[in-house]
């Protein structure tokens, strides 16, 4: 018997983050932390050059306006509004999550940046269905559903997206796991501990995404990044 972890399938394994009424300093903190790792890891670059390969042949006069999925702390898109300004950009930002507290501390996270809003939204929902956008933003959001959900989500992204998608996600491979164990071994959060392992586990094999991809009436663009994350780029046809 292997006493290693097993990453043959998806586990269906609860996180802490999936209970939407989590709210305080836990949560603050973890959003914090979980930004900061992140960042270490390499993972903002990875949505960001995402974004930049998507818009590479959009008018830069145009105004876009993006939404991130799961935002969080909202620190992709303070990231994505740097990127915008330094680039000379148009973008209109807007973070989406579901849990009311997290939006209400990615606002003041983000009071300085005029063209960012957050809204407490429910992606499976008829106002979520209801809005209008040209770049849907996934980062570490996408592992959180199951095949049949994965499958209704993205199709409604590719269907309302103008333009397309940028997903950033867990690539799930033992040494994914293990590295995640070792760096976050002086963090005190049990939240950040727990969920980021399990993350890990509910992540993507390779086939898995392309699998996803068949169902699509998309082209689509599938690379590995460092560390052990998908860069997923779906364009709308």
């Amino acid at each position: 018997m292997s006493l290693l972890v097993d990453t043959t399938y998806r586990t269906d394994a609860d996180e802490l983050m999936d209970d939407f009424t989590i709210q305080g300093p836990m949560l603050n903190d973890a959003l914090d932390k979980l930004a900061t790792i992140n960042k270490f890891l390499g993972g903002n670059a990875v949505t960001i050059n995402g974004l930049k390969t998507l818009l590479k042949h959009h008018p830069k006069e145009t105004p876009i306006t993006i939404i991130d999925l799961g935002c969080g702390g909202g620190d992709i898109l303070r990231a994505i509004a740097d990127y915008g300004n330094t680039e000379g950009y148009q973008f209109n930002l807007i973070g989406i999550d579901a849990n009311k507290n997290a939006t209400a501390y990615a606002k003041t996270l983000s009071s300085t940046y005029k063209n960012i809003e957050f809204l407490d939204v429910d992606v499976f929902s008829e106002s979520f269905k209801q809005m209008q956008y040209d770049v849907a933003i996934s980062t570490l959001f996408l592992h959180h559903f199951k095949e049949q959900e994965l499958n209704e989500l993205l199709k409604h992204l590719l269907e309302t997206a103008m333009i397309g998608v940028v997903v950033n996600d867990l690539h799930r491979h033992r040494l994914a796991y293990y590295l995640f164990k070792m760096i976050t071994i002086p963090v005190q959060n049990k939240m950040i501990i727990e969920d980021g392992l399990t993350s890990v586990l509910r992540g993507f094999k390779r086939k898995e995404l392309v699998a996803l991809a068949s169902h699509l009436n998309s082209k689509y663009q599938l690379k590995w990044k460092w560390a052990f994350r998908y860069q997923w780029i779906l364009k709308r046809n």
